[in-house]
């Protein structure tokens, strides 16, 4: 095997992965607790759902599903937020909340629109913001961890 040669890799999995990283895996558990007190979990997890769809991670899609499912979210809205805006199940609070997430999640498409942090203000209390906005933060890393090492989804 040359130098530019490597052994192949083995397909990574959740467990692989906190094997391999586990100060990354804690920092990153820390930090999706560390909005726990702040947020209603319900519609944390409708907001982790919509974001790792957008971002294509099938692990955090099936994960989240099943956690707003053991804290008996909805079905209808578990089943319907990928079309939250002709849904007709939302409360303004959460259509706020989906919106922003959506807003954070393409970002690298462009900026943020200047008054979106004001509708959102319209529904959340500024801790509540901060504390959405963190979650929207987490979930996005790990969507970038597992899509991107292709984690299977949770059995």
């Amino acid at each position: 095997m040359t130098t530019l040669e490597s052994a192949p890799v083995a397909p990574f999995s959740y467990a692989g992965f906190q094997s391999l990283a586990p100060a990354a895996t804690r920092a990153l558990l820390a930090l999706g607790q560390s909005v726990d007190a702040g947020l209603d979990k319900g519609l944390i997890e409708l907001v982790k759902i919509r974001v790792s769809q957008i971002n294509g991670c099938a692990f955090c899609t099936a994960y989240h599903i099943a956690l707003a499912r053991r804290l008996s979210v909805d079905a209808g809205k578990i089943d319907l937020v990928t079309v939250w805006r002709d849904a007709g199940l939302f409360t303004p609070r959460e259509t706020a909340a989906l919106a922003w997430a959506e807003q954070l999640a393409a970002m690298a498409g462009g900026p943020v629109p200047e008054d979106a942090p004001a509708r959102l203000g319209a529904h959340f209390s500024p801790d509540e913001v901060v504390h959405l906005t963190v979650a929207i933060a987490a979930i996005n890393a790990w969507n970038r961890i597992a899509g991107g090492l292709r984690f299977p989804p949770p059995a």
